[in-house]
């Protein structure tokens, strides 16, 4: 744990947030957590560097470890998007098909089994805003709560595919039913390796040269990309069993090569240097040192619940587990936006927003605050155990001013 004595530093009690290592050291002594570390950062200055060891085995993560942040990718590739659609070479009300051809003809599920499906034409389009709101009808095969998600298992599309390219995913994507009526209801989904297709083709340049070339190397982010830079350094996987976390050994694509699928929904490594340059830029209204992106309109424009009606994800969305709370939380261009706290029943502010990962790794920005906080770990499933509403309720509890 950081040795930093200081008693408060930008209104943040640097006793109080330590107590993150009291409050996760259960899970710690079971062997439950591996390697971990926690940032918060507020008014733009670090306030606090949190780390710890579940002692599971694994070799410690050396300080400048690269994690694999799976979901944590989704709000760059929606960065991305918004670059694109700032420059006109992207509108959010056209039909996805305009870019993928494929999508012109999709069809929405009714009944029978995942090896024979009645399904009827969509009665409306898929637009690229549903892409970015998670509200195109489209699932994950690792649900497991639904007929079309089997239906993606038995075609090969549970994880990312090892041998299949983005485009060839999302012609297959399009072809599969619908789980409902585009812009009907919100479901978590391959919603977002679409949208990274859609960018592919709207700047014509392949997802990992516009990451690099457009918002990795200006933010100065260079440890981040669809592998690891340095495979010495990259965090040790774990999968959490009853009996502890245990070591995963082969999970995904070769860590140290670039895959075939670009997954813009789940794709890159990362550090916590690097994501801490990409919530600056977030906290910053799409600028950091000088660098700007996008403009400040279009970041509060994405951290904006857009689910219809503003209702939050327990009134639109499909009952499963994601990467946030359902009740009192609204839904961006990207984010999980918190719309009532009283209702999440955290001490944290409206408007604030974040997403977590696969793995267990979690961040969000806080405008009101002027703060960010990002979680790194290397657990899978994100469900196993509720870290993430811990950070929270000790970060907050540690603001004082």
């Amino acid at each position: 744990m950081s040795t930093d004595t200081a008693s408060v530093i930008h209104g943040v009690d640097q006793r109080r947030l330590r107590r993150i290592a009291d409050a996760i050291a259960p899970y710690e002594q079971r062997g439950a957590l591996p390697d971990w570390a926690f940032q918060v950062s507020r008014r733009g200055q670090i306030v606090t560097s949190l780390t710890g060891s579940g002692q599971t085995g694994s070799p410690p993560a050396p300080a400048d470890a690269i994690y694999r942040i799976y979901s944590m990718t989704k709000p760059i590739t929606s960065v991305a998007a918004m670059m694109l659609y700032e420059r006109g070479s992207l509108d959010l009300n056209a039909p996805v098909s305009a870019y993928i051809p494929s999508f012109a003809d999709l069809r929405v599920y009714l009944g029978g089994p995942a090896t024979a499906p009645v399904t009827h034409p969509a009665a409306r389009p898929m637009l690229v805003k549903h892409l970015l709101t998670h509200t195109s009808g489209l699932t994950y095969g690792f649900h497991r709560t639904h007929v079309t998600d089997e239906i993606y298992r038995l075609a090969g599309y549970e994880f990312n595919p090892a041998d299949k390219d983005l485009a060839t995913a999302c012609d297959a994507f399009a072809a599969m039913p619908l789980r409902f009526e585009p812009g009907t209801s919100w479901l978590y989904s391959v919603a977002t390796d679409v949208l990274g297709r859609v960018v592919e083709v709207a700047s014509g340049r392949s997802l990992d040269s516009f990451f690099a070339d457009e918002i990795l190397t200006p933010l100065g982010m260079h440890d981040t990309a669809f592998h690891a830079v340095d495979p010495s350094r990259l965090a040790t996987l774990h999968l959490h069993t009853p009996e502890g976390a245990r070591i995963l050994q082969t999970f995904g694509p070769d860590p140290s090569t670039t895959p075939v699928f670009l997954s813009g929904g789940g794709g890159l490594y990362s550090t916590m240097a690097d994501y801490q340059r990409f919530a600056d830029f977030l906290l910053g209204g799409g600028a950091v040192d000088g660098v700007r992106l996008l403009s400040s309109r279009t970041v509060d424009f994405m951290a904006t619940n857009h689910l219809p009606g503003d209702a939050d994800l327990d009134e639109f969305g499909i009952p499963l587990y994601a990467e946030t709370p359902f009740t009192g939380v609204g839904f961006g261009l990207g984010f999980a936006v918190t719309m009532d706290p009283v209702a999440t029943g955290i001490a944290s502010s409206p408007g604030e927003f974040g997403w977590g990962g696969l793995a267990s790794t979690y961040f969000w920005i806080d405008p009101v605050e002027d703060l960010t906080a990002i979680f790194m770990t290397q657990l899978i499933p994100s469900s196993a155990l509720p870290i993430r509403p811990l950070l929270k309720q000790v970060t907050y509890a540690a603001l004082v001013d």
